[in-house]
């Protein structure tokens, strides 16, 4: 048995699947974002990372990476770190995901029909359906999920591992320019009693 998922083939140059907000031009709020990550203490860092992907190994390693010279660094770096999750650390962050939902503006017939396959993916595969829809607009999101469950369905076991590592590795970026852009409005949930939820990331949130 392998000791590492099959990687799916290497992504086109970086500027082609960066998150949308941060093609095209540069938003000065995640610049900011960017020096408030660096400087924040390594725990905060690392509770603040594990949001985006549920690694441990991955969170400490873009931790102890910092501070990152600009944006596209940081993705860069998040992308490698991706790549070289190991079989454990994968398992670990799939572990942590929840599979997408639709919104209360789908269909009923849609919201059953997706509680169906996403009981039947789990059922076989052992983890939660990932799929990083960033870049699709809000009202063809819900098609998109629906369709992409019942396509993968028909994978290997292996197959799908690696479809879901490479959708992770998306997710893990968006979920990143998500942190930077939030990040001000969050510095005092970090070191609160309290500390974050997925909430305050927008993670898990129904799609459609």
């Amino acid at each position: 048995m392998a000791t590492h998922p099959r990687r799916a083939p290497r992504s086109p140059p970086l500027s082609s699947h960066l998150p949308a907000q941060l093609r095209g031009g540069s938003d000065p709020s995640l610049g900011s974002g960017l020096t408030r990550f660096n400087a924040l203490s390594p725990e905060a860092a690392h509770a603040a990372l594990s949001f985006c992907c549920g690694s441990r190994r991955w969170a400490h390693r873009m931790t102890a990476h910092r501070p990152y010279p600009d944006i596209a660094s940081l993705l860069a770096a998040a992308d490698e770190a991706s790549y070289d999750l190991s079989q454990a650390d994968l398992t670990e962050a799939l572990a942590g995901e929840a599979s997408a939902e639709l919104g209360h503006g789908a269909s009923y017939a849609a919201r059953l029909a997706l509680d169906a396959a996403r009981a039947e993916y789990e059922r076989t595969f052992g983890h939660a359906f990932v799929i990083c829809l960033d870049g699709h607009p809000p009202e063809e999101q819900a098609d998109q999920l629906l369709a992409a469950i019942r396509r993968r369905m028909a994978h290997e076991v292996d197959e799908e591992r690696s479809i879901s590592a490479d959708e992770l590795r998306r997710l893990s970026q968006a979920r990143l320019a998500g942190l930077l852009d939030r990040l001000p409005a969050l510095l005092d949930r970090l070191t609160s009693p309290h500390g974050l939820s997925a909430a305050d990331f927008g993670l898990f949130a129904p799609v459609g």
